[in-house]
């Protein structure tokens, strides 16, 4: 049997392609494999699972056992491979799964172990039905096309395997360009081959307020795009339904007291610094400004319907109430706020901001649900907020170590490595420069970026709960979904999945042998009708060791 990890340096490439392990993805935390090549008989292979009640295994059966049926994937290293000589056949699968139970956190177990024998039954074995999923996924990528026949290459095969992190997202900003449902369903399609666990929705935004609220239905009416341009609770529910059967959870952000221009399309009487122009640059992360007045109790009751509504609506346990780019002269230059501050000694703006937090975090804890808040508050506030709440680490990669130092759960979202809507120039209509966040992140640094980075205390380090890669959406829509994310939304999956050391050797993985690894998952995503862009010409695909940058003489 031979272990996942192949000794040897850029020579050992060509000999790693030869490896099952080639073909899956993110790499599992233990794998052992043989040298004997056995066939999927095509015929009457099933997939059938000790566990019928449930409707999320039953879901994953019926899906895979179409994939299998009808995927007929070849790998880009086989395009000259002639007949592979197979001695075993494999005539079932079999999905055992300790409890039915079908409850999706942050505790939830996705752990599983796979073995395909020489001849037989494939046997996946999970303590939960997520786990299962994960395991039917990983069968999926073994099975390769070979003149006509689906084969495993390299059995008997045990993989044994759990992620290395909780919390492995993709947050989707479908507000300030629309996304119709079926982009987003093909997505979570997307992360579900990549192993991927939550969908962090970003429901509104300054531009647009596209998701149906029944409280405050001038909200939808004044505040999304067009008509069709709308998602009706039975959208959100259509989605949160689809990522469960695919052991993804669906976290909604309702942003505020920032980044609320819109609200103002309906409710201009609780709002500051609504519209400036031309400078909004003085009031605004980007235009058009515009941020809920924290010193109005109209406000605070307009969020609270918010949080209370789409508490209901959104059934996971995260809720994300926003809290980046707020600009305190938005509320200095309001003169109500500033007759308020100026009524209430000891009362200043920014301690009226670190109100409006306290209260949202406990409205949020009353509601049943764990309250996510960007770091902004907490770090250069100093909001104290109760140790439930889990804080967004974006502004810098520093950030995550100074939030497990005061004691907080932290997701990293560092936009210099996660941000992947970044290099294509500024959508100020006037301005030619760059945007904020250029350059474009390239698959190479986002996987290079370990968020544990500093945090050598192991109590700390579980602290960090996992990452989110962000598409925020000024020059994203349902046309570009696709290549912005992946593959470099699958190099951060497998940092997530895997972690970002080889475990045998305790050193981090050589770009130069995960290349052709991403290479290949890229090729079957496309294959799954999942337009990724390739990461380099096919000629480095299949001759790496001929592309490597130069290294002077």
């Amino acid at each position: 049997m031979r272990s996942q990890y192949l000794p040897g340096t850029l020579v050992a490439v060509a000999v790693a392609l030869a490896s099952t392990v080639q073909a899956l993805w993110p790499i599992p935390t233990s794998y052992q494999d043989g040298k004997i090549g056995v066939e999927i008989k095509r015929s009457d292979f099933m997939i059938k699972s000790n566990v019928t009640s449930s409707s999320v295994i039953n879901a994953a059966i019926e899906r895979y056992q179409y994939l299998i049926e009808h995927e007929y994937f070849e790998s880009p290293y086989d395009f000259n491979e002639s007949t592979l000589k197979t001695s075993g056949m494999i005539y079932s699968l079999q999905v055992d799964v300790q409890s039915a139970q079908d409850v999706l956190d942050l505790e939830t177990d996705e752990s599983y172990t796979l073995e395909v024998p020489l001849e037989g039954k494939a046997v996946i074995s999970a303590k939960t039905p997520f786990g299962a999923v994960r395991g039917l996924e990983s069968f999926s990528q073994l099975i390769v096309s070979n003149t006509g026949r689906k084969i495993i290459k390299n059995a008997p095969i045990k993989i044994v395997d759990s992620p290395k992190f909780q919390h492995r997202g993709i947050l989707l900003d479908t507000s300030r360009n629309f996304y119709h449902i079926d982009s987003i369903l093909r997505t979570l399609d997307a992360m579900a081959y990549n192993k991927l666990n939550t969908l962090h929705w970003y429901a509104i935004s300054p531009f647009s307020w596209p998701i149906e609220s029944k409280v405050h239905p001038e909200m939808n009416e004044k505040g999304a795009y067009s008509l069709d341009m709308r998602y009706s609770y039975d959208d959100v529910k259509k989605v949160i339904n689809y990522a469960k059967n695919r052991a993804i959870r669906v976290m909604p952000e309702f942003d505020m007291p920032g980044n609320t221009f819109i609200v103002g399309e309906a409710h201009p009487e609780i709002m500051s610094c609504l519209n400036k122009q031309p400078n909004w640059d003085k009031f605004a992360a980007e235009p058009p400004s515009g941020q809920l007045n924290i010193a109005d109790p109209r406000a605070v009751t307009f969020a609270f319907d918010v949080l209370s509504e789409y508490s209901r609506l959104f059934v996971d346990l995260g809720f994300h109430m926003g809290g980046g780019s707020l600009n305190l002269e938005c509320w200095r230059s309001d003169p109500t706020i500033e007759l308020y501050v100026r009524d209430h000694p000891g009362e200043s703006v920014e301690s009226l901001m670190v109100g409006w937090y306290t209260q949202m975090i406990g409205k949020i804890g009353d509601l049943g649900k764990i309250p996510h808040l960007r770091e902004e508050a907490v770090l250069n506030f100093n909001l104290t907020a109760k140790n439930t709440t889990i804080l967004q680490a974006w502004v810098s990669e520093d950030s995550v170590s100074k939030i497990v130092d005061k004691g907080y759960r932290v997701i990293a979202s560092p936009w210099n490595r996660y941000y992947l809507d970044c290099g294509h120039g500024s959508w100020l209509l006037n301005f030619e420069g760059s945007s904020w966040c250029d350059p474009f992140k390239g698959w190479q640094q986002i996987y290079s970026y370990n968020p544990l980075t500093n945090i050598t205390d192991p109590e700390k380090q579980k602290l960090v709960l996992g990452g989110e890669v962000a598409l925020w959406s000024a020059q994203s829509d349902e046309t570009t979904v696709d290549r912005y994310l992946w593959p470099r939304a699958s190099a951060f999956a497998e940092i997530m999945w895997s972690g970002s050391t080889d475990p045998v050797t305790n050193t981090t993985r050589d770009l130069a042998r995960v290349a052709p690894r991403l290479t290949e998952h890229r090729f079957r995503m496309v294959a799954r009708g999942i337009m990724a862009e390739p990461i380099a010409p096919l000629w480095c695909v299949r001759h790496p060791e001929t592309c490597m940058h130069a290294v002077a003489a």
